[in-house]
């Protein structure tokens, strides 16, 4: 059994219905955006962040779920699915997940509608059924994603990123999501705000892993093969360059940024960087942060008794560290 299968395998049925529910949230009589979201429906990817919600709901409601359940996992999924279209056409990029992007298939203008079309579903999806404090949640999630974004524009600029700047970044840009898909699951089933603060936590150390293992996969791990040098060709400042730009000797230093911003389309020069990285510890050294965030997520998971969802969120955190793409 594959690893998603079995981290789903204790919500296998909830996931079920949720798919359901969640056709319907997107329902409008306008023709062309039922078939533009019957295309994200049929496109979708794992939907790690409905399981989330689901687990977490079931760890701490004793195996049980409700209806606010339910309209947690719909409103971080529309709104994420929001997010990722609007990204599309702000990357200008034409593949999701091996498909087409929406902005591919119909332009940039109705991507950005459909984006906007998917938010306010969300939004009213919550406010409709008085589900503020789910609301307050994703939106102070999605405030965070964006600030996170300009930050990381700001500083990509200079490529003055310190070490700090950078985990504010993928704290905002990635960890808040996840951090909001677990609040939700304890705040849905009206779980102790104690115990709705630790996932929110759990959540979010889980997401600094998880982009840490991103940034990894440009430098080739063992496991991956050949390395990508993409995040180095976008002019993004990953960790593993981050701590190597701290080490490196002055004129290294200048011979790295040189190569950062004037030859990041030349191959042979990423390759050299990439090298260097590897050599000067840089790579290493993103690994033990990344392994040093598991242990927290999994100290914090463990404060909760042992079952079958207790299982499958310590499986998920696993997966995102040691997962292959």
């Amino acid at each position: 059994m594959k690893v998603v299968e079995r981290i789903k395998k204790p919500i296998y049925q909830e996931m079920e219905l949720f798919e359901e529910k969640f056709t319907q949230s997107m329902y409008s009589k306008v023709a062309l955006l039922n078939r533009i979201t019957h295309f994200i429906v049929n496109r979708k990817g794992k939907q790690m962040r409905p399981m989330f919600v689901f687990l977490v709901a079931k760890l701490l409601g004793e195996g049980k779920v409700n209806e606010r359940t339910y309209r947690g996992a719909a409103v971080i999924e529309l709104i994420h699915t929001a997010t990722l279209v609007h990204d599309d056409v702000v990357d200008d990029s034409n593949k999701r997940r091996g498909f087409f992007s929406i902005n591919a298939l119909w332009k940039n203008k109705i991507a950005v509608l459909v984006g906007d079309y998917l938010l306010s579903k969300g939004l009213l999806l919550s406010i409709e059924n008085e589900d503020f404090d789910l609301l307050k949640i994703i939106s102070v999630a999605v405030r965070e994603m964006s600030q996170g974004e300009l930050l990381q524009i700001e500083k990509a600029r200079n490529l003055d990123i310190t070490e700090e700047v950078y985990y504010e970044i993928i704290r905002q840009k990635t960890a808040t999501l996840l951090a909001a898909c677990c609040a939700i699951g304890a705040q849905a089933i009206d779980a102790p705000a104690k115990e709705v603060e630790k996932m929110h936590r759990f959540g979010e150390i889980l997401g600094m892993a998880f982009q840490i293992k991103d940034d990894l996969f440009d430098y080739g791990e063992q496991k991956i093969g050949k390395p990508t040098g993409i995040d180095i060709k976008d002019q993004k400042m990953t960790l593993p360059l981050i701590y190597t730009l701290n080490v490196v000797s002055k004129a290294e230093k200048r011979a790295m940024t040189n190569i950062i911003k004037n030859h990041n389309k030349d191959k042979k020069k990423i390759l050299q960087l990439i090298v260097l990285v590897k050599e000067k510890g840089g790579f290493d050294f993103a690994i033990s942060k990344m392994e040093a965030y598991r242990k927290e997520a999994l100290e914090l998971l463990f404060e909760f008794p042992k079952n079958q969802y207790r299982d499958a969120l310590e499986l998920m955190l696993n997966y995102v560290i040691e997962r292959k793409i």
